[in-house]
């Protein structure tokens, strides 16, 4: 197992990092979507209180007997309002305040009485983007007196200096409430979120250098949100990986042994074999008797050493693929059932496979898997084993059926597992394992397809020639 530890994310890439930098710029866009009604709101504002400035220096003018103020009054009360000039609009009359050096004409109007809210909008934007000044008529009316309508000649450039400093004020504040927002949320999941993850990093880090230490297992949490959840499914997975990770070592230990006695057994059952041949010799009726007996009972233990030996030893099967007809392959399988002992006299039935399919794989281990099957079914008391053949959807599937009594529900159970999933009492229950280790070796998969009174079906799906 390989040693090296993986690094720690550098600070500026790290998750915390990333979710300071992420939660800056989403309050920054959140403060630019409020700052844009907000400047907008400031700049009517500010007009509104220019006509509300001059109505009132108008007033003073209207308060004398002949309308009329000395010329140091009238600049004190535009300075007062800071425009060049307002003008009063009744219906019966109106009334006019100049100052001495009133600009030659009006660049543009506004009426604040009117407007809509994105045009409010663009027009503080075109304010602010505006480097020269510009003189402004602004209208608007006054309260308790819908008649009279009241008009200030002012310069932009004050009004613009103002927004300038209003959004100065906006943008430090907005800074101020993103370093807070973002420091409060940076602690916050700091402590819920990056902190956990890294314990959980820490723990399968620590796992994968050593997994059969218990001192870095995780700990289950009692948080009820996903974290604690990973954290919980995480342990369970470590304890259920060590279990396994014991019982393969056992097994491979068991299996080297076991390994070693069959080739060991295997030697003494064939002199044995080669003892046991004399006996044939021998006028007795009870040797006679008991001599085949004798020859199938040694046959069935160098069966089960050699199956043993094979499983034990060919963990994957070894490839040599080729192209190769199907037909030809089922022909060799009938002649191997045909020559099987213990069949009880078994047939195979190749049905019309509709023009040769050909296959691209290992001719003898897909042989070797067909044989398995087949034989298992004529030893399990079929009478019949039907093989077909068919192309479906990029896939080449093949059905073994019998005839036979079918699974009993405890060897559907254990089907696929070696040593226990036998269908039969002198069984290993190693072929079939042998069988899908052959097809999945293939890319394909094996699968019981039906089982019971008439009969089983296994269902071998192969990739088709050129997938």
């Amino acid at each position: 197992m390989s040693e090296s530890r993986p690094s720690r994310p550098k600070i500026g890439l790290s998750l915390s990092a990333r979710l300071l930098v992420l939660t800056v710029i989403f309050v920054m866009i959140a403060e630019v979507l409020i700052y844009a009604p907000s400047i907008s709101r400031f700049r009517k504002a500010y007009l509104e209180d220019t006509v509300a400035k001059g109505h009132l220096a108008i007033l003073a003018l209207e308060a004398t007997p002949d309308n009329m103020v000395s010329e140091e009054l009238e600049r004190d009360l535009l300075l007062h309002a800071a425009a060049h000039g307002i003008m009063l609009k009744k219906p019966d009359r109106r009334m006019l305040m100049l100052s001495s050096d009133m600009p030659p004409n009006v660049d543009a109007t506004f009426d604040v009485r009117f407007g809509t809210f994105f045009g409010w909008i663009q027009d503080a934007f075109m304010a602010l983007a505006e480097h020269e000044n510009r003189v402004l008529r602004v209208i608007g009316g006054v309260p308790r007196a819908p008649d009279t309508l009241v008009e200030v000649i002012i310069d932009e450039t004050l009004m613009r200096e103002e927004m300038y400093a209003f959004s100065t004020r906006i943008l430090t504040l907005s800074i101020f409430i993103s370093l807070i927002t973002a420091g409060l949320v940076y602690f916050s999941l700091q402590w819920m979120m990056v902190r956990p993850i890294r314990q959980i990093t820490e723990t399968m880090m620590h796992f994968r250098e050593n997994p059969e230490d218990e001192s870095g297992a995780a700990q289950p949490s009692d948080r009820s949100d996903e974290i604690g959840i990973a954290q919980r499914e995480l342990a369970v997975m470590q304890s259920d990986l060590r279990t396994a990770l014991r019982q393969k070592t056992r097994l491979a230990t068991l299996g080297a042994a076991v390994a070693k006695i069959n080739h060991d057994l295997r030697n003494t059952l064939a002199t044995a074999m080669l003892a046991s041949d004399g006996l044939a010799d021998i006028d007795n009726p009870d040797v006679k008797r008991l001599t085949p007996r004798l020859y199938t009972a040694i046959d069935r233990a160098v069966d089960l050493c050699s199956q043993t030996l094979n499983y034990v030893r060919d963990a994957k099967p070894k490839m040599n693929p080729s192209t190769f007809p199907l037909n030809d392959l089922f022909a060799d399988v009938e002649t191997a059932v045909a020559e099987a002992e213990a069949t009880n006299g078994a047939h195979l039935d190749l049905t019309d496979l509709g023009g040769d399919i050909e296959i691209d794989g290992d001719r003898e281990q897909l042989f070797r898997a067909l044989a398995n099957l087949a034989v298992n079914a004529a030893q399990a008391s079929a009478t019949a084993v039907r093989i077909d053949a068919r192309r479906e959807k990029g896939s080449t599937v093949v059905d073994v059926a019998d005839d036979g009594p079918g699974l009993a529900p405890r060897a559907r159970e254990r089907l696929f597992q070696p040593f226990v999933g036998s269908t039969r009492k002198d069984g290993t229950g190693l072929g079939l394992v042998i069988a899908r280790d052959i097809v999945a070796a293939h890319g394909g998969d094996l699968s019981l397809v039906d089982t019971g009174d008439a009969g089983t079906t296994f269902r071998i799906r192969l990739p088709a020639r050129g997938a």
